[in-house]
């Protein structure tokens, strides 16, 4: 074992360091507001290339596009280009694409990683568990027995076994 000199009482524990994650805990790309021009990432994403704004795919009211922070490699979210914040409150062409982006999805997904099982679903204000309520958003998780371990529990730590950019290629290319 090696001296942590400064780092408090040595322990057995190895480290794995995912600076990326503090961008999520540091409330990083979150709105500054409720409004579209508050800041909000899911009016800027489509504005970006598909490369740059992790774009699977996009559709006449809706786009489906790579969760920033997932919790699973493979984790979309499927969100209508109109900043509006209740199921509720959509249209009859978004709730038409919407659900048609959410079966494509879990077929990309199958198709391209071999998902056995789906989280699919939207927290609808923040008591809810949204984290940008303003603007709603479908997520579709890949599952995998086994996918699971004691990472996220004893360690708050999500392994990804794929870049973000990997991932949304091989979607992609998956996609129909």
């Amino acid at each position: 074992m090696h001296d942590q000199a400064g780092a408090g009482a040595p322990d057995n524990f190895q480290r794995l360091w995912t600076p990326h994650r503090m961008a999520y805990i540091k409330g990083e790309n979150k709105p500054t507001g409720e409004g579209p021009g508050d800041g909000c990432p899911f009016d800027a994403i489509p504005k970006m290339s598909d490369e740059e704004g992790l774009i699977v795919a996009r559709g006449e009211t809706v786009y489906a596009v790579l969760n920033l922070y997932p919790y699973n490699s493979g984790h979309l979210m499927v969100v209508p280009y109109r900043h509006v914040s209740d199921y509720a409150d959509l249209g009859a062409a978004e709730l038409t694409e919407l659900g048609d982006f959410t079966q494509r999805s879990l077929r990309a997904l199958r198709a391209a990683s071999g998902a056995q099982g789906f989280n699919v679903g939207m927290n609808l204000g923040h008591v809810a568990g949204a984290g940008i309520a303003a603007h709603l958003h479908q997520h579709v998780v890949p599952r995998w027995g086994g996918d699971t371990n004691f990472m996220p529990v004893v360690a708050q730590t999500k392994v990804l076994p794929q870049l973000l950019r990997d991932t949304r290629q091989m979607l992609a290319d998956a996609w129909v």
